[in-house]
């Protein structure tokens, strides 16, 4: 076969090669600090949103209860949605017990007072050593809440169903540590490994989407065109 033949061979199996790569570029804040993931396909934001967190969390886990008022306030100051997945670690005692508390309480009260449950867990982590202490905060959080607490949060395994399934989309993911945050768009994701980083990667991302939505360049371009002074 005659090299230049072959040379357009290579370059049409490379382009083919490249075609076959995942869409969303990978990033890490601050750089070169990220993970390597296995499958990212699911890093997208939910449907309406231009711009979302995504965080895999731990209730037991220390740097969770760390990063979550940070996340939370963002999420708010930003106006983007979180999504939360639960991915309780096999070496903590009570974090899947807590997180099947959690599930209950999204499902059969509100989205809200589940959020309210894990914050207040965060909060009174280090006073939590043994399923029994989950089992009293549990309870007196329900008596705060005048909530009924059921004798067994979670007769048919529904609940612990659910937790069991994001740890299963962890594992496909390949999560390796909690918390694991991303900020996400529908063309990139940066994973967020130092939370204080967190601020300026929103606006690094919402800067990204704001010039490639269509039309838009053209008319920030006419603005700054506008509004520069004529010689």
């Amino acid at each position: 076969m005659r090299p230049n033949v072959m040379n357009r061979i290579l370059v049409a199996a490379t382009l083919l090669a490249g075609l076959c790569l995942p869409a969303a570029a990978q990033y890490s804040a601050p750089p070169n600090t990220g993970n390597s993931f296995k499958d990212t396909s699911m890093l997208k934001p939910p449907a309406g949103a231009k711009v979302a967190i995504i965080k895999f969390e731990d209730l037991e886990c220390p740097a969770c209860a760390h990063a979550y008022p940070i996340v939370h306030a963002a999420a708010e100051r930003y106006h983007i949605p979180i999504v939360r997945y639960d991915f309780p670690l096999r070496m903590h005692i009570w974090s899947r017990d807590a997180a099947i508390t959690a599930r209950y309480l999204q499902d059969k009260v509100s989205p809200q007072v589940a959020d309210e449950f894990r914050g207040a867990t965060f909060a009174a982590q280090t006073s939590i050593a043994s399923k029994d202490d989950l089992a009293a905060f549990t309870r007196r959080f329900f008596q705060q809440h005048k909530l009924n607490e059921p004798f067994v949060i979670d007769p048919s395994g529904r609940f612990a169903a659910e937790v069991q399934a994001d740890y299963t989309l962890g594992e496909r993911v390949g999560i390796s540590q909690t918390p694991t945050i991303w900020v996400v768009s529908q063309k990139n994701w940066v994973q967020v490994t130092d939370v204080n980083q967190l601020y300026a990667t929103i606006d690094n991302m919402q800067s990204q989407v704001a010039q490639s939505t269509p039309g838009k360049t053209a008319a920030n371009s006419k603005l700054r065109h506008a509004s520069t002074p004529q010689r």
